[in-house]
């Protein structure tokens, strides 16, 4: 099935244009949206990829329509390369179904796995340096040194239970344990 897409940024702005372009593009189905391209909250978009099925081939007037940014459409499309739906810009001339636009859909591909590497690399990088510099991540301790030696003081008196004691220090039965 042929799946078109329309977006415009305003309501003062008119998708006729785009809808006849997908009309002549013999689109079965067309979805239709009136949100800012910076808008996360594009439920027709959402619709459209919940819909779209393998060998479903998506339609768009122009690249820009689809994605609100080059990493958001470079995540659309590799989303849409692994379901096997094929891809379709008119006026970029990007068509998935011949080897041509195979071969800029790979690029694009390529160009959004290198992108991934980078930020992996960046990551890694913050967080060798934060350790050098004697930072550790992850969550603040529950208990405290001073709070595991005075939570062993409590459980000697045999009249005090685990369960209060983790009580006394604001934490589980489990967290009091795993710090014993």
């Amino acid at each position: 099935m042929r799946i078109g897409y329309a977006r415009v940024s305003t309501n003062e702005q008119d998708n006729a244009p785009q809808l006849d372009v997908l009309n002549e593009a013999v689109c079965e189905r067309i979805y239709r949206e009136n949100a800012s391209g910076k808008s996360r909250a594009r439920p027709e978009l959402e619709r459209m990829i919940d819909s779209s099925r393998e060998g479903d081939v998506i339609v768009v007037q122009r690249l820009d329509r689809l994605g609100r940014s080059l990493k958001d459409l470079i995540e659309l499309l590799d989303d849409f390369k692994q379901r096997n739906i094929q891809f379709i810009s008119l006026s970029e001339n990007i068509d998935t179904t011949t080897a041509t636009g195979e071969l800029a859909f790979h690029m694009i591909g390529a160009i959004a796995q290198f992108e991934r590497r980078l930020i992996s690399e960046r990551t890694k990088a913050g967080l060798q340096a934060a350790r050098a510099r004697g930072r550790k991540g992850g969550r603040k301790a529950k208990l405290s040194d001073a709070d595991i030696k005075k939570a062993k003081a409590m459980l000697l008196d045999p009249d005090m239970t685990k369960s209060e004691v983790a009580k006394h220090f604001g934490v589980s039965r489990p967290t009091l344990n795993k710090w014993l």
